[in-house]
């Protein structure tokens, strides 16, 4: 169970409180944990894991870190190169869009992020968490409510989850072209429903999504009320 956070206690930018703390309990890998693109309806879910030095001096290496949803893509990309090069092992997973609908995206989340964790170079101690819990690990973890605004380890994986996802968005748009999937990068924007009622689903979207299933059977009809729903995210 998470705890309550006040969030007028958020700092101003993501700090190494929580690693420092494990760091001095003896607990040498810690790893931040995020992911990328459980709203979308096209393309996989991604999630990134990183494991930084016990090391508090990563903090101001870092400074500029932050939320990925609060950078622009050009700074993503710029901190990303420079998270890589502080991070003792750092590593991305996916879940395909055909897993998401099979499993459903919370379920397809955790396999990202089993398959970022598989790919580390040594396994983490312990987990830090933005919100989620992952099923049946068998190390510590704790999640953190707005842990991506808390936790510098945290923050950096979503940078690195964002920019891999959005990479891997304009390669699929060359693939499924007209979509735009470079633009919007899969989510509900006006835009791409109004593509989806043109052209239909390809096969990166998630057809179990609500405006996938309407535009499956209904997509004259039902563009107006997903057009809203587009701006309305």
């Amino acid at each position: 169970m998470t705890k309550k956070f006040d969030l007028s206690l958020l700092p101003a930018t993501p700090t190494l409180e929580f690693e420092e703390r494990l760091w001095t309990s003896g607990t040498r890998f810690v790893a931040g944990i995020d992911e990328a693109g459980r709203g979308p309806l096209a393309g996989p879910v991604s999630a990134a894991v990183v494991i930084f030095p016990a090391d508090p001096s990563v903090a101001m290496q870092l400074k500029g870190v932050r939320d990925s949803k609060q950078m622009t893509p050009t700074n993503r990309e710029i901190w990303s190169a420079r998270i890589k090069a502080q991070a003792l092992t750092y590593a991305i997973g996916f879940a395909s869009p055909l897993e998401i609908d099979n499993l459903g995206i919370l379920p397809a989340t955790h396999l990202a992020i089993r398959r970022a964790l598989g790919k580390l170079s040594f396994p983490p101690d312990h987990l830090l968490l933005d919100y989620l819990i992952l099923p049946g690990f068998p190390k510590p973890q704790t999640p953190l409510v707005k842990g991506d605004a808390r936790s510098l380890s945290i923050a950096a994986a979503s940078i690195l989850a964002k920019t891999a996802r959005d990479n891997l968005m304009c390669e699929l748009d060359v693939l499924y072209p007209g979509y735009s999937f470079a633009s919007h990068k899969g989510y509900g924007t006006p835009a791409h429903l109004r593509t989806l009622a043109r052209l239909g689903p390809c096969p990166i979207h998630r057809l179990s999504f609500r405006p996938l299933k309407l535009l499956t059977f209904t997509p004259n009809e039902k563009l107006g009320d997903l057009v809203s729903q587009g701006r309305n995210k």
